[in-house]
Order: structure tokens, then C-alpha cells, then sequence
């Protein structure tokens, strides 16, 4: 990783997951999952967006597959999606030369506006403790000047080319399958969501490090997304699982398609006729894995409202539902979310 060795670039993990087991709150064995079981694999329904390009009946059944998928499963995959391939290339080059520089240059530098995470140090058990480390850009505070961030090893010019290109194709895939999701709940408006900008929408690159004490060690806790939707691609390394049916299974990769899947403010706004779902990344012993999300939002005082009466939830506000968010994950340890919000 640009000639630069694993202990100078890797965040201090195990350190901190090794102290959280000293702390004598956690057995001995350092098992975080629920069960331990080995997930069942599977494969997502698999969505072909030309066909939503040809219009007419093909349109008509494929955003039918795309609403049955939202319902049943909350996530699904698409393929022709119309993103190049050399446009994620160009975003996992500086991807991977954005983590493989100093853990110290990460922290401190200041690149991508200070939106570098790590670990989850104010985790106070190892099941809280995340495997991982990420940048989660704001689209409105993208770097386009010139400066180094990693002593030598990119700059953030480049960096945000590539951001901004990625970021924009992926804005305009989630937007347009939001509407074709809301559309067929009877949305008949200009745009949906509404009030989306770069204030609020995200970029989240995600590095997943080999992990010695997987697979029960999480990359990311089960949480679902407080967002209207999320749109991912992964690389060939399997991580990620999601609840079905009461059961976790695990989402066979492919880097040739999208991962898309319902937020929370979709759900409500669906009066939950579609599902966002649970989901996780379970850590690899041996292969680090990367991903790159973008997550769909409205700005804070947008209300979230419902697609038809009587609502299961109140009236609420994005800004309302991020803040009870943030409050329950520092009183409690984790996202309440929607049950928050019924009525």
C-alpha cells in the first residue's frame, strides 16, 4: 500500500478493541455477532434499468419489480445503471490511496473536510466497536483547491474530481429511482424527494481492514439507514448482510451492479409499504474490502409527511428525526429511529 507499512496507515484498532475486552465487560472470547452462525448467501432481485428507458409496458413492469423489491426485501440490485465503470476506477484509485496514507495524515489533515471516522472510539463494549474506517463527505464541502493529504501520497484536487463525478451520476440514479418508487405509490409531483441539495445528500467511503477476530467482529453495526434511500457500490468482497424474514443472510457481491436500499423517511413516507430494512457488515479475516455509498437526503426542515391518510407516524421533520437519532444513540448506545415517531 504505497510502500508504506500496514502499522503506519491502520487505525489502532485492535488496540482499542483489545482494551474494550480488558475492561472485563465482555467474555473472553471476543464473539460479537448474534449467534456466530455462518449467514445463508443470496442473491438480491436484480433490476435491468434499460428497461425503465424503453418506456411503455417494460417501464411499466420494471418499476413494478422495483416496488415489490422495496416491499418485500428493502434492498434490490440494478443493473444497467448508466454509471460508467471508469468513473468508480477513478474513485477507488484515490480511494485507496486516501487510506493508504498516514493514520496520522487521515486524522489531522483535514481532508474531505474533516470527515474522517474510525472504529467508533467512544464504543464502550466490543459490540459496539466498528471494524472500519470511513470518510462521510457532505456534498457541499467537496475540496477543489490543491493540497496534499497524505504526505506525498495524492492530493485533494484530484480527490475531488472524482468526488464530485461519482457524486453527481449517483445523485441523479437515486433521484430518479426515488421517483420511480414514489410514482408508483401515486406521487404525482415535480421531483421527489423534494428540497434534496448538498447541504444534507452524503458520499461515504468505506475501508473495511482484515480483521483477525472476524467473522463475528462487526464492520458496521445493524442499523438501517435515516435516510429516503442509499445507493452502493462494493468491490468483490463479501461483508454485507441484511434481515430477511428474521433471519440475517448474507448479500453475495457483485461489483458490476448497484446495492440499492429504503431509508427510514422512505418507509414513513410509504406508510411502511416499503421496508427499510436491517443490515450489517461482518469484517474479513484475511481481505480488506471497500465501498462507496451515497445516501439521499432532504434538508432539515423538509417534512417527511406520507403518501396517503390515514399515516401510521406523526408529522416530523428530517432535522426532528436526525436529532432524535443523534439523542438516542448518546443516551441509549444505538438508533431507536421510526418507532420513535409512531403514532
Amino acid at each position: 500500500m504505497n510502500n508504506i507499512s500496514a502499522g503506519t496507515c491502520e487505525p489502532p484498532l485492535i488496540e482499542s478493541y483489545e482494551a474494550l475486552l480488558l475492561r472485563g465487560s465482555e467474555s473472553a472470547s471476543p464473539r460479537t455477532s448474534f449467534d456466530g452462525e455462518v449467514a445463508e448467501q443470496c442473491e438480491l432481485p436484480l433490476i435491468d434499468l434499460a428497461d425503465l428507458r424503453r418506456g411503455g409496458e417494460a417501464r411499466r413492469a420494471c418499476a413494478g419489480a422495483m416496488a415489490r423489491a422495496a416491499s418485500e426485501w428493502g434492498f434490490f440490485q440494478v443493473a444497467n445503471h448508466g454509471i460508467s465503470a471508469r468513473a468508480f476506477a477513478e474513485m477507488r484509485r484515490e480511494q485507496k490511496l486516501l487510506f493508504g496514507a498516514p493514520f496520522e495524515a487521515k486524522v489531522s489533515s483535514g481532508v474531505l473536510n474533516n470527515s474522517y471516522r474510525w472504529g467508533n472510539p467512544t464504543a464502550t463494549s466490543v459490540k459496539q466497536f466498528l471494524w472500519s474506517e470511513a470518510f462521510h463527505v457532505s456534498l457541499a464541502k467537496i475540496p477543489h483547491e490543491t493540497c496534499s493529504y497524505g504526505y506525498g501520497y495524492g492530493d485533494s484536487s484530484s480527490l475531488g474530481v472524482a468526488v464530485d463525478k461519482l457524486a453527481a451520476a449517483m445523485s441523479a440514479l437515486a433521484r430518479t429511482l426515488a421517483g420511480v418508487l414514489a410514482e408508483n405509490l401515486g406521487y404525482t409531483g415535480n421531483g421527489f424527494p423534494v428540497n434534496c441539495d448538498d447541504k444534507t445528500c452524503f458520499l461515504r467511503l468505506n475501508r473495511y481492514p482484515p480483521c483477525p477476530f472476524a467473522p463475528e467482529t462487526f464492520g458496521l453495526m445493524p442499523h438501517t439507514d435515516s435516510d429516503f434511500l442509499t445507493v452502493l457500490h462494493q468491490d468483490h468482497i463479501g461483508g454485507l448482510h441484511l434481515m430477511k424474514d428474521s433471519e440475517w443472510v448474507a448479500v453475495a457481491p457483485n461489483p458490476d451492479v448497484l446495492v440499492v436500499n429504503i431509508g427510514d423517511l422512505f418507509q414513513a413516507w410509504s406508510n411502511d409499504t416499503y421496508k427499510s430494512v436491517e443490515h450489517k457488515v461482518i469484517a474479513n479475516k484475511k481481505r480488506e474490502r471497500y465501498s462507496i455509498a451515497y445516501f439521499l437526503c432532504p434538508s432539515y426542515d423538509s417534512p417527511i409527511g406520507s403518501c396517503k391518510k390515514p399515516s401510521l407516524y406523526k408529522d416530523f421533520t428530517f432535522g426532528e428525526f436526525r436529532e432524535q437519532v443523534q439523542d438516542d444513540v448518546k443516551r441509549f448506545g444505538y438508533k431507536v429511529g421510526l418507532p420513535r415517531f409512531l403514532l
